[in-house]
């Protein structure tokens, strides 16, 4: 049985920085396109950023550019959003997806909620003005 398991999320000032975790168990991050996404109070979840393995390919929200970073421990078999200069726009619920890589030949649509087999169930980071 496949489980993404957040952790690391709180409260933080504006400005600051905070890196949270996405353990995974039953399936190996190595051979998965890793992605996370986020849901504000009132609005729809959205994409954040995405990677295939190796980073073949990648891509990222215009709003987090230069400032949000995904990774991946292929050891640990957990991925990492490392979140810097935080705005109050940023608090949401942040969730990890995974979806098995196909190859080149078939990329991924990131941004594509669908396209992800398996979801984390979320955690909340706040970021206060």
């Amino acid at each position: 049985q496949v489980h993404l398991d957040e952790s690391g999320g709180g409260l933080v000032q504006a400005g600051g920085s905070l890196r949270v975790s996405c353990a995974a168990s039953g399936l190996a991050i190595k051979f998965y396109t890793l992605s996370w996404f986020r849901q504000a109070p009132g609005k729809e979840r959205e994409f954040v950023v995405g990677t295939t393995p190796n980073a073949g390919s990648a891509s990222s929200a215009d709003s987090v550019k230069g400032r949000f970073t995904i990774s991946r421990d292929t050891a640990k078999n957990t991925m990492y959003l490392q979140m810097n200069s935080l705005e109050s726009e940023d608090t949401a619920v942040y969730y990890c997806a995974a979806r098995h890589y196909e190859g080149p030949s078939s990329p991924p649509r990131f941004e594509s909620e669908s396209e992800y087999t398996y979801w984390g169930q979320g955690t909340q980071v706040t970021v206060s003005s």
